[in-house]
């Protein structure tokens, strides 16, 4: 092998084998502290990309961080293998979903063991396998039984591509996409079974707040796709008619409702486009809900204003949606910007009644609309008798004093319908009796196991006649099974349950375990899934914990939704031909150098650009780390225990306490970058002559310990070479003798004395400097900038000048004095004098080696007053001899 690179290959076989051999990842079943780490499992594809690299690799590093610190740690496995696509490609291959699913499971299974991933493999789960989706039915069996599950009649979105219902949280974008496969989403009548997830809404909603550990961003996706919204609902008298509902949160704008509008189909809607043939033109070809502007066709009918008795024309409009509200609303175009462009497109009345709040003493004027809507709360105006009232009085009182008028609550989320037309997921535990209708399959009949697979167009499952026919579990009598299987959101919204006991047969998940687990303390996933599997999730959590014992009403405590991994700026994707493989990088580089590079490339939440030369630069860094533990010889190493070694000592303490904060938050970028600074250190030192061999070797454990988490092979090798016994997987994480603050004023300190020395070489032109001093600041300056900081005194140098001590220095206190009322806001404590001298001490050999020049450092009572003068608190005066 070249200086330039080392055997990854036999390394990292070496390492995994031993880890098999000795479980080293294996989980305890009982357990004193345990803390469960989980990636989102994949959908088995075939092979591994680089953002399953990357989503894998944190878990795996957070999992052995944890397990390093003593921790009983959970980091499981399994297969997301129900599903759509592998229906598709069995089609396509003439073969059937089971044999390619599970040829796509070994291959990517064998592919994360090359990644050195540190899973518990015994606790692997397929929801494809009926041990599994048994529990599935199972479970449909309690929902239905608790009331939380029925069959309806319902308008469902159709992909026909697909040939399949999407859940609304399926249809994506303005142009309703389905979003597996990208084709226009149509909408259907259909039976389907439906899961009652809105019964949780306000709990869903309100249990938001405490999710602590999630991304903002996932918490505002999943309090919009709710979208509780308090209002009141209003009955306006339609002409011909009767009473029309229509939903508002603004009930104080009542007075400036110009017209009525009806979604285009909603049933009034929907019989005028029979006898009327500008709406059935409307209503047939031209509503279109996702336009870049609203449209509509005005109908003969009029509607009454049930607070002012105003008659307003009413208008079909495809703005108006039959599912959110009631399909129909009072239009206020004044106060509502989509309003105000269709008011002004079809020549309606614009009317404002609400104004912003005036000055004291002044009359709210009304608002000019005429451009634009004013959509604030404010006082009303041109409003009868509640004109002068503010927004929020006003709605409540016109609501209170309107006959038939009601405080409501409604909400954009709707039931989950987890029924779909597809052969390759849990079958639906139900027969359909002609005399008693739907009948649940009895549990000792689960689980309904799918039959073999016929690759037909349509539903297979309908094709499958032998295993449809049946007979009714309560008369006995022929029936048919259910051929609608569930969506796959259902497998995964309790999966990480079912990982606590993945062979346990007798239920889904053991109790004690879970609740001794749950909640999942670090969850790693795409922010894709945040109204899809996240939702289910928390609804299924709160459905087992109201119905099953479970302790726990959420599934996860800490959520970290990782970005993607691009090339040059564009997301890697196969269509585009950028993909880069990871079995490649593995075979060339060593499977530590992707997770090392992967996880020093960005914060693990942000995109980064995947860069080869990045790949091999961190190659080379590992191969100089091995070098540098393998050439030390601690016998050889004599150098004593001088300021240098203090130095050293100082970075590797300060290395831990940084790197273990950062470990903790999951800033593994910062955490390495720590690590590779302790390397670079340790070089320098070694560079420099001879080394103290305890503090050296100290270093080099600390920093193989510290790279493990991410680059655990060659860590386990170089452990190894270093004398230690077992796996440096179970070692315990290095202690620091440091605080967080202390290391960061500490390197502020000597960086920013490094800065100053350049500074003063380079304007003063000073090629060879002969002597360097540094002065470290007086007593009395840090004790001035100690009372600055307590102090709320207008007078800060009255108060300084109250310390004798301070006084003493005369011009120059009260000039230091000036200097700190200036900087009050900015100002922060530093090392004390004694502390600021042994550090500059320690680093004076990295400015000496920068200038080739001997550094003196010098308290200031040892140094003229002319240069004392200048220092100050965390910037020593400096002082070049050239």
């Amino acid at each position: 092998m070249s200086k330039e690179s080392y055997d990854h290959a036999a390394v990292e076989a070496r390492w995994q084998e031993a880890w098999d051999d000795a479980d080293v990842h294996r989980t305890p079943d009982e357990v004193e502290d345990p803390t469960y780490v989980l990636g989102m499992y994949p959908y088995p594809s075939g092979k591994l990309h680089m953002g399953h690299v990357r989503n894998y690799t944190i878990t795996d590093a957070y999992a052995r961080y944890r397990r390093m610190l003593g921790d009983d740690v959970l980091h499981p496995m399994g297969w997301d293998s129900f599903g759509l696509p592998a229906e598709n490609a069995a089609k396509e291959r003439d073969t059937n979903p089971r044999d390619w699913t599970f040829d796509c499971i070994d291959t990517m299974r064998d592919q994360m063991e090359s990644m050195g991933f540190g899973y518990d493999w015994e606790r692997e789960i397929t929801t494809c396998k009926p041990e599994y989706y048994r529990w599935n039915q199972w479970l449909f069996r309690r929902f239905v039984e608790e009331g939380l599950a029925e069959r309806r009649d319902a308008d469902v979105n159709w992909c026909p591509d697909c040939e399949t219902v999407l859940a609304d949280e399926q249809v994506e974008g303005d142009d309703e996409l389905c979003w597996r496969c990208g084709h226009p989403v149509e909408e259907r009548e259909l039976e389907q079974w439906f899961l009652q997830i809105t019964e949780y809404a306000d709990e869903l909603l309100e249990d938001i707040d405490d999710l602590e550990g999630w991304p903002d961003s996932v918490r505002q996706m999943q309090r919009n796709w709710i979208g509780r919204q308090h209002g009141t609902e209003l009955d306006f008298e339609v002409e011909g008619h009767g009473s029309v509902t229509a939903f508002t949160t603004r009930a104080d704008t009542i007075h400036g409702a110009t017209f009525f509008a009806l979604a285009p189909d909603h049933p009034i809607a929907e019989e005028l486009a029979e006898q009327d043939d500008a709406v059935h033109e409307f209503v047939e070809h031209e509503a279109d809900p996702d336009g870049d502007e609203p449209n509509g066709v005005e109908t003969d009918l009029v509607a009454t204003n049930p607070v002012t008795g105003d008659e307003i024309p009413v208008y079909v409009a495809d703005f108006v949606l039959s599912d959110v509200g009631t399909g129909a609303l009072m239009a206020v175009p004044a106060h509502d910007e989509r309003d105000h462009a269709f008011a002004e497109k079809m020549g309606i009345d614009i009317q404002p009644v609400i104004a912003p709040e005036p000055d004291e003493g002044e009359e709210p004027e009304a608002p000019d609309v005429s451009e634009e809507a004013y959509t604030d709360d404010g006082v009303l105006v041109n409003s009868g008798d509640y004109s002068g009232l503010d927004s929020e009085t006003a709605r409540q009182q016109i609501t209170d004093d309107t006959e038939g008028a009601e405080h409501a609550t409604q909400y954009r989320l709707r039931d989950w319908g987890i029924s779909r037309q597809r052969y390759w997921g849990t079958p639906i535990p139900v027969v359909h009796c002609d005399d008693c209708g739907p009948v649940l399959v009895p549990e000792e009949d689960l689980p309904v196991e799918l039959p073999e697979f016929v690759n037909t167009t349509g539903n297979p499952l309908d094709a499958a006649e032998e295993w449809k026919q049946t007979t009714c579990p309560d008369c006995g009598a022929d029936a048919t099974r259910e051929t609608d299987t569930m969506d796959t959101f259902f497998d995964s919204s309790w999966y990480f349950l079912r990982y606590v006991s993945p062979d346990l047969s007798d239920a889904p998940f053991d109790l004690e375990r879970a609740n001794d687990w749950m909640p999942v303390d670090q969850y790693v996933g795409g922010i894709e899934h945040a109204v899809m599997h996240l939702l289910y999730s928390r609804f299924f959590t709160k459905v087992l914990a109201d119905n099953e014992g479970l302790e726990h009403r959420e599934p996860f405590s800490n959520l970290l939704a990782q970005g993607m991994v691009q090339l040059e700026g564009e997301k890697m994707s196969k269509s585009k031909g950028n993909v880069v493989s990871p079995q490649r990088i593995v075979e060339e580089y060593g499977a530590d150098t992707a997770r090392l590079f992967m996880m020093q490339a960005a914060q693990p939440e942000r995109d980064f650009d995947w860069s080869e030369e990045g790949v091999k630069s961190t190659y080379r860094f590992l191969t100089r780390l091995k070098d540098t533990v393998e050439t030390f010889d601690a016998e050889a190493a004599d150098g004593d225990h001088d300021a240098v070694a203090s130095y050293v000592a100082d970075e590797i303490d300060a290395a831990v306490a940084v790197a273990s904060d950062e470990y903790d938050e999951l800033t593994f970028n910062e955490a390495l970058r720590e690590a590779q600074s302790l390397v670079r250190t340790l070089r320098q030192y070694r560079e420099r002559g001879a080394v103290h061999a305890e503090t050296f070797e100290r270093g080099l454990s600390v920093a193989v310990r510290l790279l493990a988490p991410v680059a655990p092979h060659l860590a386990e090798e170089l452990w190894s070479e270093l004398g230690n016994d077992g796996f440096v997987a179970e070692a315990q994480w290095p202690a620091a003798d440091a605080d967080r603050q202390t290391v960061e004023r500490r390197r502020n300190l000597v960086e920013n004395t490094r800065e100053d020395v350049r500074q003063i070489i380079d304007v003063a032109g000073i090629e060879d400097p002969e002597r360097i001093d540094v002065v470290v600041t007086p007593e009395w300056k840090y004790d001035a900038l100690g009372i600055a900081i307590e102090s709320d005194a207008d007078n800060l140098i009255s108060e300084l000048m109250q310390n004798g001590d301070i006084r003493e220095q005369g011009d120059a206190a009260a000039s230091y004095g000036q200097d700190l009322q200036q900087e009050r806001e900015a100002l922060t404590m530093t090392l004390d004098p004694d502390a600021e001298y042994e550090a500059l001490e320690a680093a004076a050999w990295l400015v000496e080696r920068e200038f080739e020049a001997p550094v003196d450092v010098v308290r200031a009572e040892a140094a003229d007053d002319s240069v004392a003068n200048k220092a100050e608190p965390g910037r020593p005066a400096i002082d070049i001899e050239e």
